[in-house]
């Protein structure tokens, strides 16, 4: 059997670890999945353990080189990607130092309600993002002020792709895509940036935790035995930086060019428009640099998205005894009438970074609503809050294109939810259907860093999977109105209630 060219990209989010093998013209040859081991602490906190992370991720790379061994597909090499911001702390031999903030995680909120605003504008000028309970910034002061023995065992500050990455090659690396959707970079000089440190109250002396910063393409080491012997890679396989899955995504579905815009339905809600860095950076919750050095994608992201169908699932699941998916609840919602019975579901039951305080709100509950009007709401307000943070994409500045935006994730999957979309934003979106495009993305990377012809890799867009706005936009620009003054009325309700 003829030995034939392949590469690997890991995707870890905050709910499953997934690896992808892809063949040289970026063609999905499999792929596995499993859940992540992410535990509620308390209400605010989200932790991750991390031994147990790197256990998942090694394993469904077992399952994958075991189909490729068996299947004649050799891995030329492999990059990872994963949920930005959070933290990762390792100490000089890469173990970990306490298990990992999720970039759910909340328990900040009221270090972020304290700065200085002033501050806040004139280093959001610098590094493009705004300072979030979830960054590692934050909760770096976070445990200044509550865990300083965990920073003085501590060498390495991670985010989660860099973890995987550094169990892979035994070394702590960064690349300028996750730094930067982090807060962390100086996007004109590319470089972190000590103010930052000023702005959040963390001594610069802390910035000795930041790994090397490199291209997300750039090869940063290779597969060690120990790895190997995991993992069923090879040793000696080049891994590359990687990026953040909000990086990868795009990259993944070819919306890489200046205006594009991509609308991802996972965990978190990721709205992104390609910018170019030269310009000052939109007003936008964070800018995050690409491969290429000319472009950023400017990014309203939130854990607002698919994160609440699952959490309405989970509670559902309490009461039937063989559970319900979200697919169920979104098939369920399909008898419902376009505005829920006038149910308005604000979907922050992980907060949201732009939102101080806020949480999973549901308005207008009566007696004759059922499982099936609330689902109706949840995946209307999941929708509504995409329109919100592409609005203010929109008048940060940011040039969009006319063309069709790619819809991708679970929005893209479910026919009446990608309608949806397209009434509720009021314009044309192209489902990509694609499975696996953070892992597509990175694993592109990984052969552009090892000098492999990735001319196949282009995507072509698929007219029969353009979504136009229909019969419901009217309705939906009516919902929208009531949304908008919901969020309003609420945002000094959550405020008060996180100071």
């Amino acid at each position: 059997m003829s030995v034939q060219q392949c590469f690997i990209g890991i995707d870890v989010g905050l709910t499953s670890a997934k690896a992808a093998a892809f063949d040289a013209d970026g063609n999905e040859l499999r792929s596995y999945s499993a859940p992540n081991p992410r535990v509620a602490v308390a209400s605010d906190r989200q932790e991750i353990d991390m031994a147990a992370l790197w256990g998942v991720v090694a394993d469904v790379l077992g399952h994958l080189t075991g189909w490729l061994d068996a299947h004649g597909w050799a891995v030329q090499s492999i990059g990872a990607t994963g949920h930005g911001n959070g933290l990762y702390l390792v100490d000089e031999a890469l173990a970990p130092v306490r298990s990992a903030f999720a970039s759910t995680d909340t328990r900040s909120e009221n270090i972020v309600a304290g700065l200085d605003e002033a501050e806040v504008e004139r280093v959001r000028a610098i590094t493009g993002s705004m300072p979030w309970a979830g960054q590692p910034g934050v909760l770096l002061r976070w445990l200044h002020d509550n865990e300083p023995e965990a920073l003085e065992r501590a060498r390495w500050a991670l985010t989660c792709k860099d973890w995987i990455t550094a169990c892979l090659v035994g070394r702590a690396t960064a690349d300028y895509s996750d730094a930067s959707g982090c807060g962390l970079v100086n996007l004109a000089e590319r470089r972190y940036e000590p103010e930052v440190f000023d702005v959040l109250g963390v001594p610069r002396e802390l910035m000795r935790l930041q790994p090397p910063l490199a291209n997300s393409d750039a090869v940063v080491g290779a597969v060690t035995g120990e790895a190997a012997a995991r993992t069923g890679l090879a040793a000696g396989i080049p891994v590359v930086a990687g990026c953040m899955d909000c990086v990868a995504s795009p990259i993944g579905a070819g919306a890489t060019k200046r205006g594009d815009v991509t609308v991802i339905v996972g965990t978190w809600a990721i709205n992104s428009v390609v910018v170019p860095v030269k310009d000052a950076p939109p007003r936008v919750t964070l800018n995050a640099l690409l491969p290429d050095p000319k472009l950023m994608l400017a990014q309203e992201v939130a854990p607002t998205s698919a994160a609440s169908i699952e959490w309405y699932s989970s509670l559902m699941s309490t009461l039937a005894a063989d559970g319900v998916t979200p697919q169920q609840l979104l098939a369920a919602a399909e008898s419902v009438p376009p505005g829920a019975d006038g149910l308005i579901f604000l979907p922050f039951v992980h907060g949201a970074p732009e939102h101080l305080g806020a949480s999973g709100t549901l308005i207008g509950v009566k007696g004759s609503h059922g499982h099936r009007e609330i689902a109706r709401a949840v995946a209307e307000g999941i929708t509504q809050y995409h329109r919100v943070q592409l609005a203010k994409l929109r008048s940060s500045g940011a040039e969009v294109s006319d063309e069709p935006w790619t819809l991708a994730g679970g929005g893209a999957k479910n026919p009446l939810w990608a309608q949806m979309f397209a009434d509720v934003i009021d314009h044309p979106v192209r489902r990509q259907l694609g499975t696996e495009l953070g892992a597509r993305g990175v694993a592109l990377l990984a052969a552009t860093g090892t000098g492999h012809d990735t001319g196949g890799w282009g995507v072509s867009p698929d007219p029969a999977l353009v979504v136009s706005p229909g019969r419901d936009r009217d309705s939906y620009q009516l919902q929208g109105e009531r949304f908008d003054r919901v969020l309003a009325a609420m945002g000094q309700v959550w405020t008060e209630a996180a100071r």
